[in-house]
């Protein structure tokens, strides 16, 4: 019966489908999806992914696969920038690591493409949504505290938010992202930039083996060097528990991951501060920051920068030790996002950052007056990297780079290619500003989790790849259950575009310390 229900509804679909004109379907979609208008391809769903959605409906329920029109599916299409968005064919919401088993033998038997979203804060087009079939994590939302131990259980369905506000009141933290709206999944997977404070926040604010920057990397490390393990679900839907022993796989994890093992530490007090400089006062905001990187020496002292270029104004935003809450810039419907590494941020390195600020933003106004530009720079020291091992981001754990990253929102989908031309423009101009300076930036890798759809594979684990690639090869050449996660294939640059090689994937899905492989 269940199988003759979810079969009707497929042909429902196709009937529906046939009875609505392209221009009808693109109306539709504008007038549920504003943001999608531009995607109209991404709408006119293959009739095959409508049948995997059904076979899946039928090994699941009803109630854990949802379709266009459900609150459900619009919540699990909806990502931070909607230009990150695409319309699945079907959401589903798996409870249980053995769910997403199921899930992906399905998937790995009709070979149809997918993504795998957690947060849903990713800027890069594709990377966790598909026209395929949507896998949102949100059920996994478990938080186990093992205080004996030491460690916590945090799943992959959660919001940074959510961890801190369960964990912060029993005095206890790991270390996580300063952005609490961000998904735990794809922060941790894809690298993870946090700012895990010395104690109790006044305010609680997607690894890959792989990176993670936060309020307590100069105590602590990255993120990825706070992980003591992973439940997996490996390609042919077996669910297993990755440690440190597991070498390869712990390495570059293949398959999806469902929920993290975190080292906890005790959370005290924490004293932070916001300020905004504006005018003259910025000039001498900006040599603040330059004397606090190189004067100040407390580890357990850490400060983040942003020059903001919003209706016409540039200022300086000062954000010391703290967790954030929200963003407190609006958001947008779209936007991108890109990082560049630094050894140091000097004066005139600085004093870059605001010029780029300011010009960009002027520039990209002119495109769309409702534009935002945004110029972040990251303050640690530089030793962070002393307190872990090998893992697939940074490639060389001898040199440490310190994070910048530029983002912009905008509204209008005509100011998108003038929008990345800047943004690779302005990368450029910066990594040119640090090597006037005195800096040695050959081979420094972008950190994953803000790099630009484009950025090759080399560029941000270098000599790793290769490692990385040998694994998958090894992985595919065992398993019997052969899926292609198309962001994980190990091209030599990743794709904006929708890449029609079945499993699209999200951040969620890659390997342990790499996006994309």
């Amino acid at each position: 019966m269940l199988r003759a229900i979810t079969l009707e509804r497929a042909l429902i679909f196709f009937a529906t489908l046939a009875a609505i004109t392209p221009s009808e379907a693109n109306h539709d979609l504008e007038s549920r999806y504003p943001h999608e208008a531009a995607h109209e391809e991404s709408f006119m769903t293959d009739d095959s992914h409508v049948v995997t959605c059904a076979r899946i409906e039928e090994s699941l329920s009803t109630s854990q696969v949802f379709y266009k029109g459900s609150p459900e599916f619009s919540g699990d299409m909806s990502h931070w920038a909607y230009s990150s968005s695409q319309v699945s064919a079907c959401s589903v919401r798996p409870e249980t690591p053995e769910e997403v088993g199921i899930i992906l033998r399905e998937l790995a038997l009709t070979r149809t493409p997918f993504a795998v979203k957690s947060g849903g804060h990713s800027l890069n087009p594709g990377f966790s949504s598909t026209p395929g079939v949507h896998i949102s994590l949100r059920r996994m939302d478990d938080i186990v505290v093992y205080e004996d131990s030491k460690i916590v259980e945090i799943g992959a369905g959660l919001t940074w938010i959510d961890v801190y506000a369960y964990l912060v009141p029993k005095g206890i933290n790991v270390v996580g992202a300063r952005l609490s709206t961000v998904g735990v999944g794809g922060y941790t997977l894809g690298g993870g930039d946090s700012f895990l404070s010395t104690g109790k926040a006044h305010s609680v604010g997607e690894l890959k083996n792989s990176a993670g920057y936060s309020w307590k990397t100069n105590q602590y490390g990255l993120t990825v060097d706070n992980i003591v393990g992973y439940e997996l679900v490996l390609p042919n839907g077996q669910v297993k528990v990755v440690t440190e022993k597991d070498e390869d796989l712990w390495f570059a994890l293949k398959g999806i991951v469902t929920k993290f093992t975190f080292k906890l530490y005790e959370q005290t007090d924490v004293w932070a501060a916001s300020l905004n400089f504006e005018g003259n006062l910025m000039e001498d905001a900006q040599k603040a920051f330059a004397t606090f990187q190189t004067q100040e020496h407390d580890h357990k002292g850490a400060q983040q920068g942003k020059f903001i270029y919003s209706n016409g104004t540039v200022y300086l935003h000062r954000l010391l030790y703290g967790f954030i809450s929200g963003l407190f810039l609006p958001t947008y419907e779209r936007g991108y996002f890109d990082g560049v590494p630094m050894v140091r941020f000097t004066e005139p390195v600085i004093e870059a950052y605001a010029n780029e600020t300011k010009f960009w933003g002027e520039t990209l106004s002119r495109h769309d007056e409702s534009v935002i530009v945004v110029y972040t720079f990251d303050l640690y020291e530089h030793n962070f990297l002393t307190h872990g091992g090998q893992s697939a981001y940074p490639p060389d754990r001898s040199r440490a780079f310190l994070t910048s990253n530029i983002y912009v929102g905008w509204s209008e989908k005509s100011a998108d290619k003038p929008t990345e031309h800047a943004i690779r423009s302005s990368h450029a101009t910066l990594v040119a500003a640090g090597i006037k300076d005195g800096q040695d930036l050959k081979d420094a890798p972008p950190y994953p989790n803000y790099a630009l759809f484009g950025t090759g594979l080399e560029e941000m684990y270098g000599e790793h790849v290769r490692r990385l690639r040998e694994i998958r090869r090894s992985s595919t050449s065992k398993s019997p259950h052969r899926i292609t996660f198309a962001n994980n294939i190990l091209s030599l640059r990743l794709t904006q575009n929708y890449d029609t090689t079945p499993g699209r994937t999200g951040w969620t899905l890659a390997a342990t310390n790499c996006p994309g492989v």
